[in-house]
């Protein structure tokens, strides 16, 4: 089992930044991806971003790239997701998944992630 809790949420205005941070705990030994979701009111959970745990390789999806960055720091357990340049449709729940087998190198799937955190609300004003 994986426990993944995030924290960094919150308020922002449009143009901003936050940093999205999430903590792994239990068998984090078998974590082989961490990736970073959201969910819009009344739409589905979308991908955003994952990361190789062991060498640190990312994708993500294009219409973040270059405004979020997704990094792990592996003596934390940690899976960070810095988020920039924020417009109002950035509002969204964010979710933390880890996938604890092998499969495809960047799973962009919510279904190939085993387990999923609380999530954090993130709201950027215009």
């Amino acid at each position: 089992q994986v426990q993944l809790d995030e924290s960094g949420g919150g308020l922002v205005q449009a143009g901003g930044s936050l940093r999205l941070s999430c903590a792994a705990s239990g068998r984090t030994s078998s974590i082989y991806n961490m990736g970073w979701f959201r969910q819009a009111p009344g739409k589905e959970r979308d991908f955003v971003a994952t990361i190789i745990w062991n060498d640190g390789s990312t994708y993500y999806t294009p219409s973040v790239k270059g405004r979020f960055t997704i990094s792990r720091d592996k003596a934390r357990n940690t899976v960070y997701l810095q988020i920039s340049s924020l417009t109002p449709e950035a509002t969204a729940v964010y979710y933390c998944a880890a996938k604890t087998s092998r499969g495809n190198r960047y799973p962009m799937a919510a279904r190939e992630y085993d387990y999923w955190g609380h999530g954090t609300q993130v709201t950027v004003s215009s």
